[in-house]
């Protein structure tokens, strides 16, 4: 993977915005991935790290803050999003919260995330509990719609209270190597944002290569993404640890060379506590402490809460319960 230059730079605050930067392919265009060498630390992480009994009751918990409770099927209704809402605003059973000592800690997860149509029953029923709604938009998952379009599709969901917004690129631009046109286009997707935090979604499984992984990940941050986002959940691939090792390595030289720090989210796939515990590890020990926040790290996750949720019913009571006791999440 290229490296950037190392420079004296001050990290800019964590809920600060990525400003985005001048189109600059300087910074990426010699950009080289060692497969094997990813693979090799990805293994090296996940194997020689064990967290259990209360250090893994505390890693879960947090990761339950860093979700972005997720729905995204033909079927939603204002009904099961507003379920979903309140699973957000409770994620875990109370008596298990008071178990774990945790009643009092205003636990809720990082988001809701639902199609722009559902926009309105989630902001309503997330209405004071400090939980944003995300909205998918721009023509996803494909992310084909008419430019005009998508640019409307994103004002709408802003306007309907959306206060984050998850965008998929063209990947076209990236199988071309047209990256000024995927730079112009993110940045104009940016604008229409406006005050909206904007995740962009480079849906890794349909880039080809680790080295387009990488050059996508860049330019979105240079055109002024606030999140880099690894999947859309639709494709046949989605996150992995791989994918995940080279975007966070972009973010860590996009931080060297602006000062910048801008958040990660890995999406689509991911189910089970452990994979949950990987993730966690990878964040910590590539880009450190700070980034296991809200403000820079989510997952994207429609199933993962129910089993950390089961994980935390056995760390309480030495027994694994059935999923329907932990329902909508």
């Amino acid at each position: 993977m290229a490296v950037a230059e190392r420079r004296s730079v001050e990290p800019v605050p964590s809920e600060a915005r990525n400003p985005g930067t001048p189109f600059e392919p300087e910074w990426f265009e010699n950009a080289r991935v060692n497969l094997s060498a990813v693979e090799r630390r990805v293994t090296t992480l996940t194997t020689r790290r064990s967290v259990k009994k209360a250090h893994q009751a505390a890693w879960l918990l947090r990761a339950i803050t860093l979700i972005d409770l997720t729905t995204l099927a033909g079927d939603d209704t204002a009904g099961n999003v507003r379920r979903l809402a309140a699973k957000a605003r409770q994620p875990v059973r109370s008596d298990l919260l008071k178990a774990l000592r945790m009643a009092d800690a205003g636990l809720t997860t990082a988001a809701v995330c639902v199609y722009h149509a559902m926009v309105p029953p989630a902001v309503a029923a997330l209405r004071g509990s400090g939980v944003p709604v995300a909205a998918v938009s721009a023509g996803f998952p494909a992310g084909l719609s008419p430019y005009r379009q998508r640019l409307a599709e994103i004002s709408a969901s802003v306007e309907a209270g959306a206060r984050e917004i998850d965008i998929v690129i063209s990947r076209r631009f990236v199988l071309t190597g047209d990256w000024s046109a995927l730079y112009r286009e993110l940045r104009s997707l940016r604008e229409a944002c406006g005050d909206a935090h904007l995740k962009a979604i480079l849906a890794t499984g349909e880039l080809g290569t680790l080295r387009n992984v990488y050059k996508a990940s860049v330019v979105a941050m240079q055109a002024g993404a606030d999140f880099i986002k690894t999947s859309t959940g639709k494709e046949s691939v989605n996150a992995t640890l791989e994918v995940s090792l080279v975007m966070i390595r972009a973010i860590r030289d996009y931080l060297a060379r602006t000062g910048v720090r801008v958040g990660f989210k890995p999406a689509g796939g991911i189910r089970s506590a452990k994979q949950a515990l990987d993730w966690l590890v990878l964040v910590k020990e590539e880009l450190g402490r700070d980034w296991l926040e809200p403000e820079l790290f989510r997952f994207g996750a429609s199933s993962l809460l129910a089993d950390i949720e089961r994980q935390l019913e056995h760390y309480v009571t030495g027994r694994y319960s059935a999923a329907f006791r932990h329902p909508l999440g």
